[in-house]
């Protein structure tokens, strides 16, 4: 299976949203009922997700209320009555024990943890290693800015790069960024994401359809860099097969394991 790139969150009171989602380009949807619901339309929402994802065959994760509030436990017990396709997104987490409740709850499920505070950040290998059901962490990051007092980016890079190398050390798969809140902005979406990705994410996160396109060109490599990958391949069969020990690229670069498996990652994602 490729690499997911683009996750698309859509707000699970809205069906006629979440319709347009599952149909869409994204490889994961994310069906939302914390943030982006209100109070008043918890269960209208909840009772949606139950209906639209009854039969779902393609990737989804549904986030769910926190466990402090009123609306946590019939979301997991909704969660519970969906096939198996359907992971669940955890939002601030702060401690493993909430990860092994919840998987407590629904044995079998795909966990996806999101780090969204100071202490979070703190003990995001904690978190990640809680349990071999979690398939992912990630970042939330309007939170975040607002438990640090940050204003921009700058404020959030040590903790970005805590919840990567976190990721790593777990051996779970890159993090994808947080959702970038303007949705017009579709140049400052691909800056944004070509730093992202220098860091170590991987994917991103969206809010409106129109960012798909965005996002996984950014994420995707470049021609200049599947083509260097395919030349890093190569050079190294050809010596191995020589019996060479040291290789070096026409531009001086000398390889080493690491670019070799760097290389093959960017196949990978051109594939």
């Amino acid at each position: 299976m490729s690499p997911a790139l683009t996750y698309l969150y859509t707000p699970a009171d809205r069906p006629d949203r979440v319709a347009k989602a599952l149909a869409s380009a994204a490889d994961v949807v994310l069906v939302d009922l914390e943030d982006a619901v209100a109070p008043a339309r918890k269960d209208e929402a909840r009772d949606n997700v139950v209906k639209l994802l009854a039969d779902v065959t393609r990737p989804v994760q549904v986030r769910v209320n926190h466990p402090s509030t009123p609306w946590h436990d019939a979301d997991l017990a909704a969660v519970a009555r969906l096939p198996l396709p359907a992971g669940v997104r955890l939002p601030k987490v702060e401690t493993p024990e909430e990860v092994l409740a919840v998987e407590a709850v629904l044995p079998g499920r795909a966990l996806h943890p999101l780090i969204e505070s100071a202490l979070g950040v703190e003990r995001a290998l904690a978190i990640a290693t809680a349990s071999p059901r979690i398939a992912s962490i990630g970042l939330g990051e309007a939170d975040l800015r607002s438990d640090l007092g940050v204003a921009d980016d700058a404020g959030l890079t040590w903790a970005r790069s805590r919840v990567i190398v976190a990721a790593r050390a777990a051996r779970l798969a890159p993090p994808a960024m947080s959702a970038y809140p303007n949705v017009r902005d579709l140049d400052g979406l691909a800056a944004s994401c070509r730093a992202g990705r220098a860091l170590g994410f991987r994917g991103r996160t969206a809010i409106h359809p129109a960012q798909l396109a965005t996002i996984r060109a950014a994420f995707l490599p470049t021609p200049q860099e599947v083509s260097r990958a395919r030349e890093v391949i190569e050079r190294v069969a050809g010596a191995t097969a020589a019996g060479v020990g040291a290789i070096a690229l026409p531009d001086g670069t000398f390889l080493d394991v690491a670019m070799v498996e760097q290389a093959r990652t960017v196949l990978s994602l051109a594939d």
